[in-house]
């Protein structure tokens, strides 16, 4: 039995040899039939790059015959098998627009936007990507709302969804940490804009909670830094954020917290209410010091123009 294995090998050998020859031939032959069965052979078999070789060669002399929609089709899945997504998409697509009324065309639309989808990042890198395959998604969905494939392309977009929502998540906690560098005041204003269009987006979210207490937390700091003229308006501001976190989530592990906010933020608003009312009346006798000076100087100028 150990003597033969060389003889298994060389016969091994002789038949890798003899395909390669043979398809060697198909590169170089011109029999377009030919290439045609030998491209439908090798996708057949499993050995999608050397039909995409052959489809290559054959396809645009066999365009517009009988024998094209069939190969087109076999053609994109080839893409498909070898993982090559984004070609297989753009192939899929050509294939629907090209044979929209082919029994294969929900098929084709449906593997459009699946390829689209395997193609699609993880929710840390950019989704406009993403984006491009729910809409390609939910095309079909309306095409064809009676598919078998409808359950699972809702089921695409769900988890697409949820990838948006992560790379949301991620770009609000970005913002949030950039509150703790040297100059914060923009970022706390970005924060707050951020984590609001967060809830409108995503109502449904789980991670609302927590970025409806950070709200409450940068909003209260936000305030506390900023100018004069605008603090009571951004006190305010926060004690509303402070009191829409209780309503919603009473139950929540943050209540505590927030209470403290709110409780430090109103005392703060009351200082300001007296700073305020302080300011407002120095400003007013200031004022009224002023009227009285400029009635002093007219009266004194008029009395001068009388004695001349």
């Amino acid at each position: 039995m150990i003597k033969s294995t060389p003889y298994v090998l060389v016969l091994l050998l002789a038949v890798l040899l003899s395909g390669c020859g043979e398809f060697y031939k198909l590169e170089k032959s011109t029999n377009w039939d030919e290439l045609y069965e030998a491209a439908n052979r090798y996708y057949d078999q499993g050995d999608y790059n050397k039909s995409i070789i052959l489809y290559d060669r054959v396809l645009p002399v066999i365009k517009g015959s009988g024998k094209a929609e069939l190969a087109e089709f076999n053609y994109a899945y080839a893409h498909f098998r070898t993982k090559r997504y984004i070609e297989s998409a753009g192939y899929f697509k050509t294939f629907f627009d090209t044979y929209n009324r082919s029994p294969m065309a929900e098929e084709a639309l449906f593997m459009h936007a699946y390829s689209l989808y395997l193609d699609s990042p993880d929710y840390n890198l950019d989704q406009r990507s993403s984006r491009e395959a729910v809409n390609s998604i939910q095309l079909f969905m309306n095409r064809y709302p009676e598919s078998d494939s409808y359950e699972r392309a809702i089921s695409m977009i769900d988890d697409l969804q949820k990838r948006f929502e992560e790379k949301a998540f991620e770009e609000s906690k970005m913002y949030y940490r950039l509150t703790e560098g040297l100059f914060p005041g923009e970022f706390y204003r970005a924060c707050i804009i951020n984590f609001q269009n967060f809830a409108k987006s995503y109502p449904d979210s789980d991670y609302n909670e927590e970025l409806a207490f950070k709200l409450v937390e940068v909003s209260a700091a936000y305030a506390e830094r900023s100018v004069f003229d605008k603090k009571e308006e951004r006190l305010k501001q926060s004690i509303e954020f402070a009191q829409d976190f209780s309503q919603k989530y009473p139950e929540s592990s943050f209540v505590k917290k927030v209470e403290n906010i709110k409780s430090k933020t109103t005392t703060e608003l009351e200082s300001h209410y007296r700073l305020k009312e302080q300011y407002e009346a120095r400003s007013a006798e200031a004022r009224k010091l002023r009227e009285e000076e400029e009635r002093n100087q007219a009266a004194t100028e008029a009395l001068r123009n009388t004695e001349n």
